[in-house]
């Protein structure tokens, strides 16, 4: 009993040492703001600039670009997982029928019977219920199972080691507009320093003060580049309604892949994530569409006891 108690606390150790390794990309991203924070309002803001007028401007602008980030991020980072209700779920005595199925014929049958009133379309590259083993459930509609977060993750996008989260149905949306707030912030930042930043190399900049706003501008500008080219990339994902998993391996049908099988024209894509009410499309608050579980098809795709784009509008 000892020795089986030690391999316990061993083993919830390395995995408490795990998680905690796992929150060092947010801690390097909060540090290189927390220090963005302190290169652009106090050592050009408020001691560079000497201008007064230009000095308030820039301040509201930056803060108010400021807390719109870490809202974002904050709860991009905070939402809990989009995990596969119960219902998913088959019992021990399922399972064990399963398992012990003598042809791989009978347990799909098994699978079939199960998922045949449950609200799935999605299908194996041969035909048959997507399955997963670690989870004993059925797979709903875009869900995925992600090594890091152990457990299947509804419309699960990627897991993202800078949010230390799966980018996933719960927090579509936030991330999107982290992405977006994110960019502003750098791009905000690298336009009204740029000046300064010629200033240095030109010698009118004086103090140690010249050294942080040199590399506040190199930094801004880094992050801009990657960060425009990755919220591009997802901008286009929103609007033909795909996730990154979709646009590598395209979902599959009863009748195969298509990697259009979930678009329903840009517009309804875009409300798919953002809602329907206009004036909180860009704030992080919750109004994607759907449960996460069942997602509105094309007409080829339906099937009677499932969301059509004939049946059932977007809500």
């Amino acid at each position: 009993m000892p020795r089986e108690t030690n391999g316990k606390h061993k083993e919830e150790k390395c995995i408490c040492c795990i998680k905690t390794v796992k929150w060092i990309p947010v801690l390097f991203i909060v540090a290189i703001i927390v220090w963005s924070y302190y290169a652009y309002v106090f050592q050009l803001c408020l001691i560079t600039i000497q201008s007064s007028s230009e000095r308030i401007v820039l301040l509201v602008v930056y803060h108010i670009s400021l807390v719109m980030f870490f809202w974002t991020y904050g709860k991009t980072v905070c939402s809990c997982v989009a995990r596969v209700p119960e219902e998913f779920r088959l019992s021990e005595s399922e399972q064990e029928l399963l398992i012990h199925a003598a042809t791989e014929e009978i347990q799909l049958n098994i699978l079939e019977i199960f998922a045949k009133n449950l609200p799935v379309l999605n299908r194996t590259l041969s035909g048959g219920i997507r399955y997963c083993e670690k989870c004993h459930h059925v797979k709903p509609d875009r869900a995925h199972h992600c090594s890091v977060c152990g457990e299947c993750i509804l419309k699960m996008d990627h897991h993202c080691p800078w949010i230390n989260n799966c980018v996933s149905f719960s927090n579509y949306k936030f991330f999107i507009l982290f992405l977006g707030y994110s960019l502003i912030y750098c791009i905000f930042i690298s336009a009204t320093s740029v000046q300064y930043f010629i200033a240095f190399w030109k010698g009118e900049l004086e103090g140690m003060g010249k050294f942080h706003i040199l590399f506040l501008f190199f930094v801004a500008l880094m992050f801009a580049v990657s960060l425009a080219s990755l919220f591009g990339y997802h901008c286009y994902l929103v609007l033909h309604n795909r996730t990154t998993l979709e646009a590598f391996r395209p979902a599959v049908f009863c009748d195969g892949p298509d990697k259009n099988g979930f678009n329903l024209g840009a517009y309804n894509n875009f409300r798919q994530v953002f809602g329907n009410r206009a004036i909180i499309w860009f704030f992080p608050i919750k109004s994607s569409v759907g449960d996460g579980v069942s997602y509105p098809v094309p007409r080829q795709h339906s099937k009677n006891s499932y969301h059509s784009m004939d049946t059932t509008p977007v809500r």
